[in-house]
């Protein structure tokens, strides 16, 4: 069946190591997993019955030392240093205590926020999507195979920017684990091969701006570099 045009080149990650590259299907999000980032947010409580999920689109990765547009309509720039797990397989209602079969590897990634459209949005009880859903919004590494690896449960996470460290936590400190934030997304969509989780941010999240470099660390597993421009 022919198209109207000619569609969009399917995008994908690097795989340390290989040849092959991982074809991207959802970007998923967790908002508030570190109580550190919750309390520099404004919420003195974070309730584990109520995860906060929302999506960024596949098109808006950077992948490993590309530059970042500074983007439109904004003066609060953000970033938000994240563990990212990738999925090779998916399905709905997946128990936690076998989520991690889902799992093929492990990156490093920011989630990328115009902080003040954000609170422009809240203030107004608005969905926040144009804060954290544009283009250019999730720089990631090359994707490092859990059979490598193997699947962290702690690790330092870590942000410099033009060489002075901003965020320095350890993903001990997520209060849902790779397993349950699986399990709780699967109750909610279909997971698909190709799906990624950025797995939330540790405190001092902070502006950037164009000409900052910044080097994001899952230390022993996975680092990226890049740039505002």
């Amino acid at each position: 069946m022919p198209y109207l045009f000619e569609p969009a080149v399917l995008p994908s990650l690097p795989i340390a190591g290989s040849e092959a590259r991982f074809p991207l299907h959802r970007i998923y999000c967790i908002g508030r997993n570190y109580a550190s980032h919750a309390r520099e947010m404004g919420a003195q409580a974070v309730s584990r019955a109520n995860p906060v999920f929302f999506m960024k689109p596949a098109d808006g990765i950077v992948p490993e030392g590309g530059d970042v547009p500074y983007p439109s309509v904004t003066h609060a720039f953000h970033h938000e240093v994240e563990m990212v797990a990738a999925l090779a397989h998916g399905g709905r209602d997946i128990d936690a205590a076998h989520a991690l079969d889902c799992v093929f590897g492990y990156g490093v990634g920011l989630d990328l926020t115009r902080r003040d459209l954000q609170a422009a949005m809240k203030a107004q009880g608005f969905p926040w999507e144009v804060a954290k859903s544009f283009d250019a919004s999730a720089p990631v590494s090359a994707l490092h195979a859990a059979r490598d690896v193997g699947h962290p449960a702690r690790a330092r996470l870590s942000l410099e920017v033009n060489g002075q460290i901003r965020q320095d936590s350890d993903i001990a400190d997520m209060i849902f684990t790779v397993p349950e934030i699986i399990a709780e997304l699967s109750t909610l969509f279909a997971l698909q091969p190709g799906d990624l989780i950025y797995t939330g941010t540790p405190a001092g999240v902070g502006p950037m701006v164009r000409g900052d470099h910044f080097h994001a660390e899952l230390a022993g597993i996975a680092t990226l570099d890049g740039q505002i421009v």
